[in-house]
C-alpha cells in the first residue's frame, strides 16, 4: 500500500517540520500575525485535501476489485451449472469444472476505513495478476464447454439422421409406435427457452429435443426386426428370391432365407411383438409368426419345438422355438421371413440395417 504509506510519511514529516519550526525559531512565542495564521491554515487544508483524495481513491480501487471478483464468481457459478447440464456425457465435461475462486486475503497492515472501520486494501500487482489469470482460465473452460456441446449436438443429430434414414429405407413409418406399447400421462408442454437465454441454453434445448427424437426412433426400432434370430455367426444356406427348388429342381420363389443351425438350437424373436401363429402350417412345418405393428411380421419355420402361444407378447431375444426340419425341409435349419403388409421382403435388408445401427 505505497500510497497510504506515502500519506503517513507526509503527515509525519509535516509534524516534525512544524515542531522543529516552533522549537528553533526565535520568535516562537511571538503571537502569529494574521498572514502567518492564514498560511498555516492553507497548508493544513491542502494536506487534508490530499489525504481525502488518497482515501477516496483507495475506496474506488477497492470497489473495482470487488466488482471484478464478483463478476468472476458469477462466471464460475454459470460454468459449474453448464458442467452439470452436460453431466450426461462424461467425456464432454471432463476437466471442465473450474477451480474455485478464492478472494484475495486482506493485507495485515491494511488501514481501517475512516467511515465504518472496515479493513480495506488497495489492489496490488499480485492481486490484479491473480484475477487476470482466473479470468483467462474461465475463458478457456467456457471455450471447451462450447466445443464439447457442439460436438455432442453434432453426434446426436448424426445419430438421428442415420436412424431416420435406415427406417425410411426399410419402409417403416417412424411417426408411429408399436401398437402393444402402454404409455400415457398428463399433457405438460415443454417450455421454450426464455427470450434472454444465452447461446449455450438455446443449444442445450435443441439437444434435448433431438434426444427426444432419438428416443422415439429407438422406441420404434423395438418393433423392427433388425436383430438376428440365432446367436453367434449366422450363415445363409439359401437366399431370398428366385432359387432352384430343392425338391423339384425347378426355379421357384423363396420368400425368406434359410439359416444353418443345429437341431434344438434356440430361435429368438428379432423384435418385440405379439404371436399371431404358433402351430403347423403346410410347407413351413411348425411355424411361429409374430406381428410387430406397422404392418411388420416375422416368420420362423421348420421348428422342432414351439415355445410360445398365440396372443403371447414376446420381447426382443425371447426364445420362440427350436431349430428342426419339419415341413418341406431337407435338414435342420431355420426358415426366416420378414413381411410388410403381408408381402415378403428380403430379411437380409433388415439384418444389414441392424449391423449399421449396431443392434445385432
Amino acid at each position: 500500500m505505497p500510497v497510504i504509506r506515502f500519506a503517513l510519511v507526509v503527515i509525519v514529516v509535516w509534524s516534525i517540520a512544524t515542531g522543529t519550526y516552533f522549537v528553533f525559531r526565535d520568535d516562537v512565542f511571538t503571537p502569529p500575525t494574521p498572514e502567518m495564521q492564514i498560511t498555516y491554515e492553507d497548508h493544513i487544508a491542502d494536506l487534508r485535501a490530499q489525504i481525502d483524495r488518497i482515501i477516496s481513491r483507495q475506496f474506488l480501487d477497492q470497489k473495482a476489485v470487488e466488482q471484478q471478483l464478483n463478476g468472476l464468481l458469477q462466471r464460475q457459478a454459470t460454468l459449474e451449472q453448464r458442467a452439470s447440464a452436460l453431466a450426461g456425457d462424461r467425456s464432454a465435461t471432463k476437466s471442465m469444472n473450474p477451480t474455485p475462486i478464492v478472494p484475495p486475503v486482506a493485507d495485515e497492515k491494511a488501514l481501517p476505513s475512516p467511515i465504518n472501520d472496515t479493513v480495506v486494501t488497495l489492489p496490488d500487482q499480485e492481486t490484479a495478476g491473480m484475477l487476470a489469470r482466473v479470468s483467462l482460465s474461465l475463458d478457456k473452460i467456457e471455450r471447451k464447454q462450447a466445443a464439447a456441446l457442439g460436438e455432442l449436438e453434432e453426434r446426436i443429430y448424426t445419430k438421428a439422421r442415420n436412424i431416420r434414414s435406415v427406417l425410411a429405407d426399410l419402409g417403416v413409418p417412424i411417426a408411429k409406435t408399436p401398437g402393444n406399447s402402454a404409455t400415457g400421462g398428463p399433457w405438460v408442454p415443454i417450455k421454450p427457452p426464455q427470450p434472454g437465454a444465452d447461446a449455450f441454453e438455446r443449444q442445450l434445448d435443441r439437444i434435448k429435443l433431438a434426444r427426444l427424437q432419438i428416443d422415439g426412433y429407438a422406441h420404434a426400432l423395438l418393433a423392427v426386426p433388425v436383430r438376428k434370430p440365432l446367436i453367434g455367426d449366422v450363415e445363409t444356406s439359401s437366399p431370398f428370391g428366385v432359387r432352384r427348388d430343392p425338391f423339384l429342381g425347378r426355379p421357384a420363389i423363396h420368400p425368406g432365407i434359410d439359416l444353418r443351425g443345429d437341431a434344438g438350437e434356440p430361435v429368438r424373436a428379432t423384435a418385440t411383438g405379439s404371436v399371431t401363429i404358433a402351430g403347423r402350417r403346410g410347407g413351413y412345418g411348425n411355424m411361429v409368426e409374430i406381428g410387430h405393428g406397422n404392418g411388420l411380421t416375422t416368420r420362423y419355420g421348420h421348428l422342432s419345438e414351439i415355445d410360445v402361444k398365440v396372443g403371447q407378447t414376446v420381447r426382443i431375444g425371447e426364445v420362440v422355438g427350436k431349430i428342426g426340419s419339419t415341413g418341406r425341409s431337407t435338414g435342420p435349419h431355420l426358415h426366416y421371413e420378414t413381411r410388410i403388409n403381408g408381402e415378403a421382403v428380403d430379411p437380409q435388408k433388415f439384418l444389414r440395417a441392424g449391423l449399421q445401427l449396431g443392434n445385432n
